[in-house]
């Protein structure tokens, strides 16, 4: 394993969890391949458009990642991160939150650009608050 592509993967897992936070759509497509899988559809535009429709309506959200756990092998990847995720209400949902804490399961496929997710899935294992703060 390369310390380097370890390196570049969790920087790249930073720079996702930012995206999400500053809703920078166009860049979190552009981290997905253009076929790739993830959240349950298919495709880097699904994806980015499904993401923008579940974050679109709530307030400031913070992704805090952890206890990286990656796996290199030649020009492919996975990564297992845990996420302490809170999102805060906006609008009628304004002083109720939602966070959840679970794991990211990814895999990665290295391109000219760089590291790109293929694949990714979170699993949610506690949730608090209010699940309808994530809204449209």
């Amino acid at each position: 394993m390369s310390t380097d592509d370890r390196t570049q993967i969790i920087e790249q897992l930073a720079h996702v969890a930012a995206m999400l936070d500053q809703r920078d759509f166009t860049a979190l497509e552009a981290a997905f391949l253009p076929d790739a899988h993830g959240y349950g559809t298919d495709g880097a535009a699904a994806i980015a458009a499904q993401t923008r429709d579940h974050l679109g309506g709530c307030g400031p959200s913070q992704h805090l990642l952890g206890n990286h756990r990656v796996t290199i092998d030649g020009d492919t990847a996975h990564s297992l991160t845990y996420a302490r995720v809170y999102h805060a209400g906006a609008g009628e949902m304004e002083g109720k939150f939602f966070e959840c804490m679970g794991e990211y399961d990814d895999r990665w496929v290295r391109t000219p650009e760089g590291w790109k997710l293929s694949y990714r899935r979170f699993t949610m294992e506690i949730m608090l608050g209010d699940f309808a703060v994530l809204r449209p």
